[in-house]
């Protein structure tokens, strides 16, 4: 049986550098499913930095139960100085109210099979970027509202608002980009499923461009 996070987790702050290269290849793949929706040709050296960022700071874990949360906690904090360094000239970025297809136009890296998943990709990166990293996290990673308040240092009513506020967003975006109604119909019907189905294609080693 294999260790579970905790235990890897309090043997990485033990000392133990064969924990944390396990830990590593387990986290891999959500981490560039994290950025790759986000980031255009970025994804590969932010996904890196996530990295790097943990073995700097894994002294101050607190609860090694908790290294999902605290790994995308990472993750996130260096989407948001990647595009606060991108926009630096033009003052303060709103996450709130701006979106990824406002400041980075390139396609998603996510390969999508189905209409009704590009359709779905490309709702996503037209919400603001705190609702598409609420919505990403609860339908590709699983995360519930608990886990993503601690993940992004917010608190948990907040996280929920978002989670809400994401879902109605997203039904509103696709309307206003769909091309279909049958897609646009298909993509509504089954929006969790369609949102799994894309899990297994999102941020994989060699993730190409749709």
């Amino acid at each position: 049986m294999s260790a579970s996070d905790h235990q890897l987790a309090r043997a990485w702050k033990a000392g133990d550098r064969e924990a944390a290269d396990q830990l590593f290849e387990r986290y891999y793949e959500p981490v560039a499913r994290f950025f790759c929706n986000k980031v255009g040709d970025a994804a590969d050296d932010l996904v890196q930095r996530t990295f790097v960022a943990c073995v700097e700071g894994i002294e101050r874990l607190e609860k090694p139960e908790g290294f999902r949360r605290y790994l995308f906690g990472v993750a996130y904090r260096l989407l948001c100085r990647h595009y606060r360094e991108r926009r630096r000239e033009r003052g303060r970025v709103d996450f709130d109210s701006t979106a990824v297809h406002d400041m980075d136009p390139s396609p998603s890296r996510v390969f999508a099979h189905q209409e009704q998943q590009r359709l779905l990709l490309e709702g996503l990166r037209r919400l603001p970027l705190n609702q598409q990293v609420v919505l990403e996290l609860h339908y590709w990673e699983g995360l519930r509202g608990e886990d993503i308040a601690e993940a992004l240092q917010i608190p948990l009513g907040t996280a929920k608002t978002w989670l809400l506020r994401g879902r109605k967003a997203l039904g509103q975006q696709l309307d206003r980009i769909a091309e279909d109604g049958e897609i646009l119909r298909s993509t509504k019907s089954d929006l969790e499923g369609w949102a799994r189905g894309l899990r297994e294609q999102a941020g994989g080693r060699g993730t190409s461009s749709s």
